[in-house]
């Protein structure tokens, strides 16, 4: 597997939590996620510049450039 980074350069494991950096429109949603939301349970997918995770009941994609570790 590649490595994936968040935006300040941190590596990316499978399982980790992330922070969102900005307010971010999820399309097809009508919940905006809000700067400093945390997320628990980031999964890579094959890219490494996006991680998978579930915001509650849906499975989204973010890019990686809107995240830090928390």
């Amino acid at each position: 597997m590649s490595d994936v980074k968040d935006c300040n350069g941190n590596e990316l494991e499978d399982g980790s939590n992330v922070q969102v950096n900005k307010d971010l429109k999820i399309k097809g949603m009508s919940k905006t996620l809000k700067r400093g939301t945390v997320i628990k349970n980031i999964r890579h997918t094959g890219n490494e510049t996006q991680v998978e995770c579930r915001i509650g009941k849906s499975t989204i994609v973010l890019k990686t450039q809107f995240l830090k570790k928390a």
